[in-house]
Parts: structure tokens; C-alpha cells; sequence
């Protein structure tokens, strides 16, 4: 395989390299560097180029504030810009083979990450599955969620969703491109985690998205998170008072310097938690309804999803704000009002029931994982499923014992996993070094690729995965032991059909 090879995109040519069986383009911008005037505007079009671009190196990451998270996944600290739209491809050749196309994007609660960090490195996918892989970076936080409605200037009408129309933006790429690194641009599957999810969830309702993928795979994150453009207006109030300018001056933006902006939107994030400061916008024009709810109307009702959540995604959490683990039960009991209302007594008790002994903070943790990942995935799942035959569910249970255990099923600890990624800087850290996990994590990558060339997660290595349908409710339980399981806590689940 040439060590240095070359691609001509519709914007130029570009010049890769070779790793093993593996070609890799690193940093091909696939819009405009958005600075300057365009700063919360949509993306344009990356202009032509005739010299080769080096595609060695990654490009520089969205414009962010220090992330443990980001440290934990074993990412360093690499140049980062507002000039950050730029992707990355994997490909086991540059011919005619018409691969499937998996697009990745990454999480990181709509302000941090990028894709190239190294759980995202789709080497292994690439070469395992033959297909081709590609991760992208979008803007984050206020720079890419930012509702500036209320300047009343056409400009800045699409400013609450920036960061999902360069993911637009890069899959129109992809559609362009792809066929030039080897892919199919008609079998696209679009998969993110987390924040990632959460977009991928959104783009199901997205208009300018239609028909750019087929596929979606959402992994702790769904089509719930979204902001009403009220509440988005009410946030970039705040950021502007925390920069010292009014709606009125709210034009001034343009030119403030992007580290006082990160500064301040890290207080108006820190004053949020545990809610999202900056998410997507039903805006009535890029997302013109809750995604949800076009789901729900069949939306997307061409595209084959899976979608699942870990079984303790808020322990990470926990693990990063202590508070959220040592409440006592007064305390679990008082929140659970604000969730579950009249019946909170019943819920917590539901709760406690089946983790007997397990400390008050535990039974909180588990109430905010429903409520923040595991409901909005199966509500998901449910809307597609009327839709959609090929609906499919999953529920990652196998625990890390770092830690002593104390992280259980995380949020995040299946990205390695499903990556094949294990040996990848931070992995072992988060998830240790046991042998069992070495066969999950191939089991997983395998049904992932499965999925994305078949639209069913059908592979020799797993029991029979049924579709999702709201009678059954039948669940790959992922872990050492894989089975599956109809819906599993259900009798938690039962408890969140009168929460709006």
C-alpha cells in the first residue's frame, strides 16, 4: 500500500498516509474556517485548493474549556480554534468498492470533544469490518448553540444551531466525497455517543439532513435534549451578562475574544449542571419541531436505528460531583417530588427495592439515569418502532472494576468497546485490564459493523437480536454473558409514563 496516499475531493487533492492495512486522512476541512463575520453563521463551502493538502496531521479542535472527561479518554491538549471544521477518514483502499460509511460524532455535553481523540480512532473498524470510517469535529458550546434570535437579523437566524448544521455540512461532504476514499455514499450510518447521540437524534428531525444517511446508531443520548427557543434565548442572555453586553449591543459578539467567551460560557455551563447550557434549538427552521416529536410522526421512518444506553451511565457523574452521591434519603425523596410528583414515595421505593442496602445517592444516580438517558432512548425507540421494523435496543451492562467498582456501567465506558479500541490511550484506565472484555469489545464492533451493513446487528457470536416493538420490548443485554431480555426494569420504566 503506498505510504502517501492521494485523493482528489471536489476541493482539491489530499495527501494521507498509511497505517498497516489502513489509509488515513487526518484535518480535510469540509467548510469554511467560521471566523470572523461568519462566527454564528451556518457553514459555507471550504474553498478550492489545487496544491496537495497534507492530511497527515488532525486539525485543530472546536474552542473549548479543559475537559476531565476529554483527560480520562487519554485525548491531550491539541491546538484548537474557532477554525475547526475539519474531518478524518479511515479506508482499507481508495478504489471502486462502494464500502458502507460510518460517520461518527463524538460527545461531550455540546462543549467539548473532537474527533480525534483516540477511542475514535476507526482503524480497527475499518480493517475488521472493510468499511470506511469517519469522525468529524463540529462547533461547541456557545459558538455553535448560541440563540441569537433576538438580534432580529437573517445573519444570525441559524446561530442556536451552528454545530448541527456543520454536521450537516460534513455529511453533505461525505455524500460529495466519499466514493473517492472508497465508499458507498448510499449506505451511510451515522452514530455518535452521548452529545453525539443527542445530535444524531436531532438529525433524524433536521429537514436539511434528509437523505444523507440511512442508518443511525445512538448511544447514551437521544432526540429528547433540545431546547425550546425561549429557554436557548434566556442562556445567551446570561452569557451576554456575563460578558458585560445587552441584547441591544448583542452584535458586539462577533468581536469578542473567543478565550473571554469560553470564560464566560464556562460559568453560564458550571451554573447549569447538571442540565445542558448549550444544546440544539427547535428554532422552527433547522429543527423546526422537538425531534422527538417529528420522530413520533414517522420523520424518519426510512432509517434503521439502534440505539441503548449503559446501565449506570450517571455514575460517572457522580464519581466527577460528589454531591450527587452522598444525598441522603430525605434528600433522594425531596428530589424525587420534583421528578415524580404526588407518587415520589412510590418511585423511590420502586427504586430501592431492586438495589437492597445500596446507599441513598445510589437510588438518586439510578433515578437520573432513567431520566436523563435511558427513558429518552426508549421513547425513542418506541416512535421509530412504528415506523421503522428495523428497530433495535440494547442495554450495556458489563461493570469496570476500576475503582472498586464504584463506576459500575458507565457513561462512555462503552465507546472503547464498540471501537474495538481497548488498547487505546485511557481505555485501560477506565475499563482495566481484564481478558472478558477483550470478547465483548469484538462482539460489540462486530454487531456495530453488522448493523451498518445490513441494518440488523445480527452476528454468529450473539443470541438472535429481535427488533424493538412496544409489546415485547426485547433487549440485547451486552456484557460478559450476552442475552436477551424484555423489558428490562420495566417496572421502573412503568413508573415514568405519567412524567411529561
Amino acid at each position: 500500500m503506498p505510504s502517501s496516499p492521494t485523493v482528489q475531493t471536489d476541493k482539491g487533492p489530499v495527501v494521507g498516509s498509511t497505517t498497516g492495512p489502513v489509509h488515513v486522512f487526518r484535518g480535510i476541512p469540509y467548510a469554511r474556517p467560521p471566523v470572523g463575520e461568519l462566527r454564528w453563521r451556518p457553514p459555507e463551502e471550504a474553498r478550492p485548493w489545487t496544491s496537495p493538502l497534507d492530511a497527515s496531521s488532525f486539525g485543530p479542535i472546536a474552542a473549548q474549556n479543559p475537559s476531565p472527561l476529554e483527560q480520562l479518554f487519554g485525548a491531550d491538549r491539541p491546538e484548537q480554534s474557532e477554525a475547526c471544521l475539519s474531518l478524518n477518514v479511515w479506508t482499507p483502499g481508495i478504489d471502486d468498492t462502494r464500502r458502507p460509511v460510518l460517520v461518527w460524532i463524538h460527545g461531550g455535553a455540546f462543549v467539548t470533544g473532537s474527533g480525534s481523540t483516540p477511542w475514535y480512532d476507526g482503524t480497527r473498524l475499518a480493517a475488521a469490518g472493510d468499511v470506511v470510517v469517519v469522525t468529524i469535529n463540529y462547533r461547541l458550546g456557545a459558538l455553535g448553540f448560541l440563540e441569537l434570535g433576538e438580534l432580529r437579523d437573517e445573519r444570525y437566524a441559524a446561530s442556536g444551531n451552528c454545530g448541527i448544521l456543520d454536521q450537516v455540512a460534513a455529511l453533505e461532504w461525505v455524500r460529495d466525497n466519499v466514493s473517492s476514499f472508497g465508499g458507498d455514499p448510499a449506505q451511510v450510518t451515522v452514530f455518535g455517543e452521548s452529545a453525539g447521540a443527542m445530535s444524531v437524534g436531532t438529525l433524524l428531525a433536521v429537514p436539511a439532513a434528509h437523505g444523507l444517511f440511512g442508518r443511525a446508531i445512538l448511544q447514551s443520548g437521544a432526540a429528547s435534549h433540545v431546547a425550546e427557543r425561549d429557554k436557548a434565548q434566556r442562556v445567551a442572555r446570561d452569557l451576554l451578562a456575563e460578558l458585560g453586553l445587552t441584547s441591544d449591543d448583542a452584535g458586539r459578539l462577533v468581536d469578542v475574544p473567543v478565550d473571554d467567551l469560553l470564560a464566560a460560557q464556562g460559568r453560564v455551563v458550571d451554573r447549569s449542571w447538571p442540565n445542558l447550557a448549550f444544546t440544539p434549538v427547535v428554532d422552527g427552521v433547522t429543527v423546526p419541531r422537538p425531534p422527538l416529536e417529528a420522530v413520533t410522526d414517522g420523520a424518519s421512518a426510512g432509517i434503521e436505528v439502534l440505539v441503548g444506553t449503559t446501565r449506570d451511565e450517571m455514575r460517572l457523574f457522580g464519581l466527577l460531583d460528589g454531591r450527587l452521591a452522598q444525598i441522603d434519603d430525605a434528600q433522594v425523596e425531596h428530589r424525587a417530588a420534583s421528578v415524580f410528583g404526588p407518587s415520589a414515595a412510590k418511585a423511590v421505593e420502586v427504586y430501592r427495592r431492586s438495589r437492597p442496602g445500596a446507599p441513598a445517592g445510589d437510588v438518586w444516580i439510578a433515578v437520573l439515569t432513567d431520566q436523563v438517558f435511558r427513558l429518552p432512548a426508549i421513547r425513542l425507540a418506541e416512535a421509530q418502532s412504528i415506523h421503522q421494523p428495523a428497530t433495535y435496543m440494547y442495554l450495556f451492562t458489563w461493570a469496570t472494576p476500576i475503582l472498586d467498582g464504584r463506576l459500575g456501567s458507565c457513561h462512555a465506558l462503552d465507546v472503547p468497546f464498540v471501537f474495538d479500541n481497548l488498547d487505546q490511550p485511557g481505555a485501560g484506565f477506565f475499563t482495566g485490564n481484564g481478558g472478558d472484555r477483550r470478547e465483548l469489545a469484538t462482539r460489540m464492533s462486530e454487531a456495530w459493523l453488522a448493523f451498518a451493513r445490513q441494518g440488523a446487528p445480527a452476528i454468529a457470536s450473539l443470541p438472535t437480536w429481535p427488533a424493538y416493538e412496544v409489546g415485547q420490548r426485547s433487549t440485547m443485554v451486552l456484557d460478559t454473558e450476552c442475552a436477551v431480555t424484555d423489558d428490562p426494569a420495566g417496572e421502573e420504566r412503568m413508573l415514568w409514563d405519567a412524567v411529561t
